[in-house]
C-alpha cells in the first residue's frame, strides 16, 4: 500500500488499548501501516507484557504528546511475592526464590504501603532508560553491569484489593496504583519484595487511565485508526476535542486568530499553564501560555 501524504490524513490522538506482547513502537508501527502515514508518535511506553491504555498521537497532534505523557497514570497489577526476576516481572529469569509461608496479609500490605507517597526509586536495568545514548536494557543485553539512579517520583494511591496464595511458597497481590509519570510499577513489586526479604516482581499490568484518557474509551489500534478516517468513533478524538479535553479552552476571536497566525501576542488568559486557543470555526489554532501582561504561543498549530 502506498503513503498517503500526512496532510491527506485529520490530526488527532488515537486513544488504543495495546495487547500484550506487542511493544508500543509495534503499535505505532501498525498504525502507520493502518493510516499509510509516517508521522504517528506515542505518549509514554507501555512494556511488552502490559495491556491498556497507549496514546498516539497522528500528524500534527504529534505535537500535544510531550504534554500528555506528562500527566499522572492509574495502573491495575498483580505482584508475585516469593520470587525476584531480572526484569522484575513474568518475562525474566527468576534470580531467586524464597518462601512465603510465614508472611501474613498484613505484612505484606505494610510493605505496599511503603511503596506510596514521594520516593526515590531505581529503575530496573532491563528497562528504556539511556545511559550515555544506549538503552540500558540494550547494554544488559550486551553482558554489560548497568546501575541506573535513583529518580523522583510520586505514588499517589496504592489501593491492595485482594491477596491470594497460589502454592504455600507464594503470595499475589493484586493492586490498584495512581502515580505521576515515569514511575515503574515493577519496581514498586522489586521494592516490596525486597523489603519483606522474599523478592517480588510483576505478573500483569494494564494502564487504565492517563491523565484525563481512561481505556473505556480506547480501541484495537485498527478500529481506532479506522474511526481516524472516517472522522469520528471509539478511540479517535480529533485535534481540537484532545487539546481542549488536556487544556483549559481559549476561545479566540478572528482577529485573535489572525494575531497568533502571524507570531504576534494576544491578551492573557489570566491562568497559569497552557490553553488550547480555538479559533471561531472550532479550529485549533495553538497551545499558548501568559508571559506577562500578554500570552504567546508555545505551540502553532497553523491552518492549512
Amino acid at each position: 500500500m502506498s503513503r498517503r501524504p500526512d496532510a491527506d490524513v485529520p490530526p488527532g490522538l488515537l486513544l488504543v488499548d495495546k495487547p500484550g506482547g506487542m511493544t508500543s513502537h509495534d503499535v505505532v508501527a501498525r498504525a502507520r501501516r493502518v493510516l499509510s502515514v509516517r508521522k504517528v508518535g506515542h505518549a509514554g511506553t507501555l512494556d511488552p507484557m502490559a495491556t491498556g491504555l497507549l496514546i498516539l498521537g497522528v500528524g500534527a497532534a504529534t505535537r500535544l504528546l510531550g504534554y500528555v505523557g506528562g500527566h499522572d497514570k492509574t495502573y491495575e497489577a498483580t505482584i508475585r511475592l516469593g520470587q525476584a526476576t531480572v526484569t522484575d516481572d513474568r518475562e525474566g529469569e527468576v534470580l531467586t526464590t524464597a518462601s512465603t509461608a510465614a508472611l501474613d496479609d498484613d505484612a505484606v500490605r505494610t510493605a505496599l504501603a511503603a511503596q506510596t507517597g514521594p520516593l526515590q526509586q531505581v529503575p530496573s536495568s532491563v528497562s528504556a532508560v539511556k545511559v550515555d545514548g544506549r538503552r540500558s536494557y540494550d547494554r544488559v543485553r550486551a553482558g554489560e553491569v548497568v546501575e541506573l539512579a535513583p529518580r523522583s517520583v510520586t505514588v499517589h494511591r496504592l489501593e491492595v484489593h485482594r491477596i491470594e496464595r497460589p502454592t504455600p511458597e507464594l503470595v499475589d497481590v493484586e493492586v490498584t496504583v495512581t502515580c505521576t509519570a515515569g514511575t515503574y510499577i515493577r519496581a514498586i513489586a522489586r521494592d516490596a519484595g525486597v523489603a519483606l526479604g522474599v523478592g517480588g516482581h510483576l505478573t500483569a499490568l494494564r494502564r487504565t487511565a492517563s491523565g484525563p484518557f481512561t481505556v473505556e474509551q480506547a480501541a484495537p489500534v485498527e478500529d481506532a485508526g479506522a474511526a481516524l478516517v472516517a472522522g469520528g468513533g471509539a478511540g479517535f478524538l480529533a485535534l481540537p476535542e484532545a487539546a481542549t479535553t488536556v487544556f483549559p479552552a481559549r476561545v479566540l476571536t478572528e482577529e485573535e486568530t489572525r494575531a497568533l497566525f502571524y507570531g504576534q501576542r494576544i491578551a492573557a488568559t489570566g491562568a497559569p499553564g497552557p490553553h488550547a486557543a480555538v479559533d471561531p470555526d472550532g479550529r485549533l489554532a495553538a497551545l499558548i501560555e501568559d508571559a506577562g501582561a500578554t500570552a504567546k504561543v508555545a505551540v502553532g498549530f497553523p491552518q492549512s
